[in-house]
């Protein structure tokens, strides 16, 4: 469970969140959603703790994350797992590379531990064979599967992901929200999605938190939003199912 308490982030006197509270419960996908400049992204690189909040709190479980000290803060960062928006994988380095990373870098496992791993989350992605590969050798699908692979690595108890469909068709963006919300239930992570992404929305929305002007306007699931009585957030639905219909007709 991560939850954020009354918290509040500024930018040059700019107020981009304004006292929101919410929980994200463990075993669950749980998506941030709203408009761009809404406040959504910077809500999750607040929980993600890459922006110090003002005021309020934020707990992972029964630990109060605000309060830590650098060195507290880094036990926690162990167990969380980032997939970012573009894959944010090295260039200049193999899949198996990639995935590796974080073991060479957080843990002392022996060399027959990270092997051994790597090629079970290589094999869970479903990427058995690609691990000579480069970054420039791989589809944008294949690309979000090595991030997802890579941020699992560590088995982190939470993960979060900066609009993981980004730049991907219709097709993969379906395979990426399946792979995301089976390895949720598999490993019982608690997962925070930022997207825009409608189908995402009602593929894999078991919480849905929409963000409005810095404030959480509304919450619920994938059942509940399309008969929410909330008009910022029907106008951002009929909106977003709108541009999405136009870029298929455009193709």
């Amino acid at each position: 469970m991560i939850k954020a308490d009354h918290i509040s982030k500024s930018f040059e006197g700019r107020a981009v969140l304004k006292d929101v509270s919410v929980q994200f419960d463990t075993g669950k996908t749980n998506l941030i959603i709203g408009r761009s400049g809404s406040g959504k992204t910077v809500l999750l690189k607040s929980l993600v703790g890459l922006h110090d909040v003002d005021e309020g709190k934020i707990y992972y479980d029964d630990i109060c994350y605000t309060d830590l000290g650098f060195k507290e803060r880094k036990a926690i960062r162990k167990d969380i797992g980032m997939i970012f928006q573009g894959g944010a994988l090295l260039d200049s380095s193999t899949v198996r590379e990639n995935v590796r990373l974080p073991l060479d870098l957080f843990t002392n496992q022996s060399e027959g531990e990270k092997r051994d791993r790597v090629d079970f989350c290589l094999e869970r992605v479903r990427l058995t064979g690609a691990d000579h590969l480069y970054p420039s050798e791989l589809s944008g699908g294949m690309v979000k599967r090595v991030a997802i692979a890579r941020a699992i690595v560590l088995n982190p108890r939470y993960l979060f992901c900066d609009e993981p469909n980004s730049g991907l068709d219709p097709q993969t963006s379906v395979v990426i929200d399946n792979l995301i919300h089976d390895i949720t239930k598999e490993f019982n992570i608690t997962t925070i999605i930022n997207t825009h992404d409608m189908n995402s929305v009602m593929e894999i929305g078991e919480k849905i938190v929409y963000i409005h002007e810095g404030n959480k306007w509304w919450e619920g699931t994938k059942d509940d939003i399309l008969q929410a009585d909330n008009k910022e957030l029907n106008d951002f639905v009929f909106a977003s199912a709108m541009a999405k219909r136009a870029k298929s007709v455009g193709r």
